[in-house]
């Protein structure tokens, strides 16, 4: 059976067809920047003390000295979570003494804030945080509603795969693009931290599964010189683009449920994106569904202006993809098999790594010395040119390389972040962009070389696998982060050592530069070491026990 590309090639590369697929699929993916992370900034936590009530009729000295001071991170600052017993301030301010010179102060009996928390209103109106109080005791419910979130997002990238896998790329991607809008706009009526957790699950359930479709959906669908840069420039840029938008929308909208409006709104890109993208003639073929195939390649070299050839798909190649029709692939397939497993369980450890850091290091912008606005706005500019240098890697270099050296980059820039002095917090900032130039640009790297390595049949399905293991990552991040109030550095020292170790581990992989994506699990690229043990075996029978690795491979 020809080669898909090959069947295909009378498209052409760059003609009108490619660049609505290419376009539509970018845009598809730009509310997913937009609303990937919008906790970073409704979930932010502004700087707080006990709130002292105006009833408790204290005088101005003795409410000054209400809140103790206390050193964190080496800076002695006031109290966010208690305060002296008021009664007693009460008391002592009756008696007209006076703070630190009739009475010591720092005898006075601790208590925690029972009256809520003044918040300042230098960035925010209004936060999740300051409208549930969601700090002291109640702060871990921050990072656990981040962890939910991405929890949803393991549980739908997993099944979204399996559905459109079975069901077709298109029907899944557009289910999911509704329901992403469907659930944000819920959202923003939350009553309860409660309410806001569950349906966030939901939003995250959505929303990166349309993410992993659509790119799914570009790479099958677009040639092998398109999809380079449809996995670089089409899907990463526009989540960088719409990643962007966000803080600027947040500099003028402080109000948090307002905020999550505008995030609702956007998924009315969404709706004449219906007339523009396709099913995957390849995922088609794969189905045994041969005229809708044909007619969606016929209507694009319309569109292109090209013949296409009279009889597109061949009798034995008919006969090919009818087998597969017959032929139900599930998770087990790839089980039955060393080499798909292996490769599944490297590159699903790669996605840990990466996605752990790449998550933690945007969450952590609100720990950042500055304004929280423009430290997440330099985030998201920092990624765009990361999409680029990802895709000229990916053009001119070998997979292994634009994997290995983007971790590396990344992983030794973050070690490096805890080494500078704490009077230099610009320098940190920087270091810190750096680090994530590179965790981005390998983001955007093992997407292409994931997708090149598996199958049609179960591609989907391994994306849908390795997202999910990603997921994990995501999971654990928030409350890294959140380890960094207690241990400032632990987060830096954990990114930067997983980053460096999974640097060396993908260059286990298989080479797949320049190399027909394949369509069967047979055809899979062979991990050296199980590709040679594998013809061994084919050869000479099952391994003797006293027959080393070493010498399957003379």
């Amino acid at each position: 059976m020809r080669d898909y590309d090959e069947i295909t090639s009378f498209l052409g590369t760059w003609g009108p067809f490619q660049l609505t697929v290419f376009m539509a699929l970018a845009v598809s993916i730009l509310p997913n920047g937009f609303v990937g992370l919008y906790i970073v900034l409704v979930g932010d936590t502004p700087p707080h003390k006990c709130l002292v009530p105006e009833e408790y009729n204290i005088s101005q000295l003795w409410r000054e000295a209400a809140i103790p001071m206390v050193t964190q991170d080496g800076v002695l600052k006031h109290s966010s979570c208690t305060r002296y017993k008021a009664d007693t301030l009460r008391n002592y301010s009756m008696l007209g003494y006076i703070p630190d010179v009739d009475v010591n102060v720092s005898n006075i009996e601790l208590e925690s804030c029972l009256d809520g928390w003044y918040y300042s209103k230098e960035h925010y109106q209004s936060t999740i945080v300051t409208e549930w109080d969601l700090v002291c005791d109640n702060g871990y419910k921050v990072p656990l509603c981040s962890s939910v979130y991405f929890l949803g997002v393991l549980m739908g990238t997993f099944i979204s795969g399996q559905l459109s896998d079975k069901y077709g790329r298109r029907p899944v991607l557009f289910a999911m693009m509704a329901m992403q809008t469907a659930t944000i706009f819920i959202q923003m009526f939350s009553p309860s931290w409660e309410v806001f957790t569950a349906i966030y699950f939901f939003v995250g359930f959505s929303g990166f599964s349309n993410y992993v479709v659509g790119f799914v959906l570009g790479s099958e669908i677009l040639s092998p010189a398109t999809r380079v840069v449809f996995c670089s420039l089409g899907v990463f840029m526009g989540s960088g683009i719409g990643q962007m938008f966000l803080p600027l929308a947040g500099y003028f909208v402080r109000w948090w449920r307002w905020l999550v409006l505008i995030n609702a709104l956007t998924g009315i890109l969404y709706i004449p994106l219906w007339w523009l993208i396709p099913e995957s003639p390849r995922w088609l073929l794969s189905q045994g569904r041969i005229v809708e195939a044909e007619a969606i390649l016929r209507k694009a070299a319309q569109k292109n202006k090209v013949s296409a050839p009279e009889v597109i798909f061949a009798p034995t190649e008919i006969e090919e993809a009818a087998a597969m029709r017959k032929k139900k692939y599930s998770i087990l397939d790839i089980l039955r098999n060393c080499n798909a497993v292996a490769t599944c369980i490297i590159c699903s450890l790669l996605w840990m790594v990466i996605t752990m850091s790449y998550y933690g290091l945007i969450l952590n912008t609100n720990n950042l010395h500055g304004d929280p606005y423009l430290n997440f706005f330099i985030s998201a500019v920092v990624e765009l040119p990361a999409f680029f240098i990802a895709m000229l890697l990916l053009k001119y270099c070998s997979r292994r390389f634009c994997q290995s050296s983007t971790l590396l980059l990344g992983g030794v820039i973050i070690l490096f972040v805890q080494l500078v002095p704490k009077d230099l917090p610009e320098l940190s900032i920087f270091l810190e962009m750096v680090g994530k130039f590179g965790i981005t640009a390998a983001f955007c790297v093992v997407y292409a070389v994931t997708s090149e390595l598996f199958p049609t049949v179960v591609r989907n399905m391994a994306m849908g696998i390795c997202s999910m293991s990603a997921r994990i990552g995501s999971i654990i991040s928030p409350f890294i982060i959140f380890l960094g109030t207690y241990y400032k550095i632990l987060p830096y020292l954990l990114f930067g050592i997983l980053a460096v170790v999974a640097s060396l581990l993908c260059l286990l992989l298989p080479e797949t530069s320049g190399k027909a994506l394949p369509e069967t699990i047979a055809q899979m690229q062979r991990i050296k070491g199980l590709g040679r043990l594998k013809e061994y075996e084919m050869t000479h029978g099952a391994l003797d026990k006293s027959v080393t690795l070493k010498e399957a491979k003379m």
